[in-house]
């Protein structure tokens, strides 16, 4: 693949990313706001109990707090859409870029089903994988001194996601001559299984969660969080497939429409009348 097409597919792929950013803005704002305000609300009464236990002494330095630098309506509209818009241009150039080193090595598949299945297994491996064995959670949960322990856990989870699944996918490929692509993906999916299951099992969990803490609260945030990165993702296999499908295959398309035509023609002049 030359330079020139790498760089159509890479400007294309962060439009696309901003196009499936938008998309999980909305999903964002709708199913995930609500869940933190109620977290806030929760963390709030809870802040505040503790400076009615402390009596004049608690109300007296809950007066002095400073007000937050950027107010919860900024963060709940612009901060949001600012993050997840540009966290969308930056993925959708990173894709793209992983999809012309992927395009024709994984199988032959054509242009658009090559960037949707990129996109599902990016799905998986990068989020849904970390995500079951280290689940989002909604502010005021988890201790402030431990987030460093918390956010090593998750990337290093994250690393060997994404590291099982290429290694899962090598092995389809060395397997498929010996085992037919059926029996090979079969094995390479148990083994990938397997692995993950296995760093599930040593990986240390962690469990910060309060226990007067409203269980629908965590059950919704953490199910519209899977639902802004299943968005993010599939919008942007979809809309990428498509934008990668009009720039590598125009004579395979073109080639289509002329069939059809002569096709066409060919029924109109054996026609009766």
């Amino acid at each position: 693949m030359n330079s020139t097409t790498v760089r159509r597919l890479l400007v294309r792929g962060m439009l696309a990313g901003l196009a499936a950013g938008v998309l999980a803005l909305l999903v964002a704002y709708f199913l995930g706001e609500p869940q933190v305000d109620s977290a806030i609300a929760y963390e709030d009464a809870q802040t505040a109990g503790a400076g009615h236990d402390h009596g004049a002494a608690g109300h007296d330095h809950g007066a002095a707090e400073e007000e937050p630098l950027v107010s919860r309506d900024l963060q709940a509209t612009g901060g949001l859409a600012t993050g997840i818009l540009v966290y969308g241009v930056a993925f959708g150039g990173l894709a793209a870029l992983a999809y012309c080193y992927a395009l024709g090595r994984i199988g032959r598949f054509t242009p658009r089903a090559t960037a949707l299945l990129l996109a599902v297994a990016g799905l998986v491996a990068v989020y849904v994988v970390p995500f079951l064995k280290y689940p989002a959670n909604p502010p005021a949960v988890g201790a402030d001194d431990s987030v460093g322990r918390r956010t090593t856990l998750y990337l290093l989870m994250l690393v060997l996601s994404v590291l099982l699944t290429v290694g899962a996918v090598i092995l389809g490929q060395r397997l498929a001559p010996r085992l037919g692509n059926w029996n090979a993906t079969v094995a390479a999916g148990a083994f990938l299984v397997l692995v993950v299951g296995l760093a599930f099992a040593f990986l240390p969990s962690v469990n910060e969660m309060p226990a007067d803490f409203p269980a629908t609260v965590v059950w919704k945030f953490r199910i519209a969080a899977l639902a802004v990165q299943a968005t993010l993702w599939t919008a942007f296999g979809l809309l990428f497939g498509e934008l990668a499908e009009r720039v590598l295959a125009p004579e395979r398309r073109a080639a289509v429409r002329e069939a059809a035509a002569q096709e066409a023609a060919a029924g109109d002049a054996v026609s009766p009348g």
